[in-house]
């Protein structure tokens, strides 16, 4: 049996985002195999620790450590050697430069080794020393690791190419759709939902925020150009994302979108998410740049049709089952969302191949892809 540490240094923090998430579903998943395995999990402390659960196989440990390098460099691998761990694997990019045992890391993108998107983001002082952190850390890492785990076909084929890797060190495996994206058989509690935030009957769904690659000012000239075209526009929820700086990017590229049809409700948690998806009638998704893209199958899994971009991870991820438009193109991502709204039976077509894509992508598999490399990585063979 082996004695797995797993870095999951921000999953007890209230506001999760993507890497938390995916952190805490592959930790269930994988303590859910029951191949008997000891697990010891490596957490910051933080408001929301009840969202993991200890079991005979897993342990959790909240470490102390200060500022996230601090914490990653000097108290994890402190803890993971007191533990007595056979092999750690950090989960979120980065890793320490020493680890007292074989490392197995799983980088989820290197946008910010890209120039491209980097030249067009104004970070503040926090992303700015994350970044500077990020590219000082991983092409070391990376090196250094036993294996390198990323998340898609085509973000493999941009960390060997950035970081200069042997192919067969790198493994792809996908991630999955949290089981709780489903169609609700709570009609109440929808309505619940819908009267909490203010909701009208009908709306289009955006997950918004101020990364460059999620594309939101060609989203909104998109969303102006069919505001103008169409008879009666359906209004758009952008979550997690600020009333001034809409109001501020809607001035300056004059787009003169009416305010009472976008609606910002700000961060909503990710349990409420599902009820979201279901209720609107679609999901906008034409992110410049993604290693992944969870959203998207998190949409279809819920039934909801979805317009998401051709370009990077997307495709890869979207199949069939959603309408790709070129992220750069306002007019393009425009027609994409009138198609779809205006024409009931491609709805229906997206609905049905969406719950078949959805389907495929599950914690239980990745799990299990994550345990055969974690077997290997403590093959003797493996590393001689």
């Amino acid at each position: 049996m082996m004695h797995i540490g797993i870095e999951g240094q921000r999953i007890f923090r209230h506001n999760k985002h993507g890497m938390d998430f995916v952190a805490l579903e592959l930790i269930r998943a994988i303590d859910a195999t029951g191949t008997g395995d000891r697990l010891t999990v490596f957490a910051s402390p933080g408001e929301d620790s009840g969202c993991l659960q200890g079991s005979e196989t897993l342990t959790i440990r909240q470490v102390n450590g200060g500022f996230y390098p601090a914490w990653e460099q000097i108290s994890l691998p402190g803890a993971v050697r007191h533990a007595g761990c056979d092999l750690l694997h950090c989960t979120s990019n980065t890793a320490p430069l020493w680890s007292p045992v074989p490392l197995v890391i799983t980088i989820h993108d290197v946008i910010y080794l890209e120039q491209q998107l980097a030249g067009q983001s104004n970070p503040n002082l926090y992303q700015k020393l994350g970044n500077r952190y990020r590219k000082a850390v991983v092409p070391a890492v990376a090196r250094l690791a036993r294996h390198v785990i990323t998340v898609s076909t085509y973000e493999k084929g941009r960390l060997l190419d950035a970081l200069d890797l042997p192919e067969e060190r790198v493994s792809v495996v996908y991630n999955g759709v949290g089981s709780h994206f489903r169609p609700s058989k709570q009609p109440a509690e929808l309505e619940r939902i819908r009267r909490e935030y203010r909701l009208p009957e009908a709306f289009m769904l955006f997950l918004g925020n101020t990364d460059p690659k999620k594309n939101l000012s060609n989203v909104l000239k998109a969303y102006s150009i069919y505001v103008r075209s169409a008879a009666r526009p359906l209004p758009i929820l952008i979550l997690d994302y600020d009333a001034d700086l809409f109001e501020s990017i809607n001035a300056r590229l004059n787009l003169r979108i009416p305010r009472e049809q976008v609606l910002l409700p700000g961060y909503i948690p990710n349990s409420r998410l599902p009820a979201l998806y279901e209720m609107s009638s679609l999901f906008l998704y034409p992110s410049l740049r993604e290693s992944f893209g969870i959203p998207v199958l998190e949409a279809m899994a819920c039934g909801t049709p979805v317009v998401t971009s051709t370009v990077t991870s997307m495709p890869e991820v979207a199949g069939d089952a959603a309408i790709l438009v070129d992220p750069s193109r306002p007019e393009e991502i425009a027609e994409g969302i009138t198609r779809t709204l205006e024409n009931s039976h491609l709805r229906e077509e997206l609905r049905r191949k969406g719950f078949i894509r959805a389907a495929g992508f599950t914690w239980k598999r990745a799990a299990q892809q994550v345990l055969d490399i974690y077997h290997m990585c403590l093959e003797p063979a493996s590393h001689q």
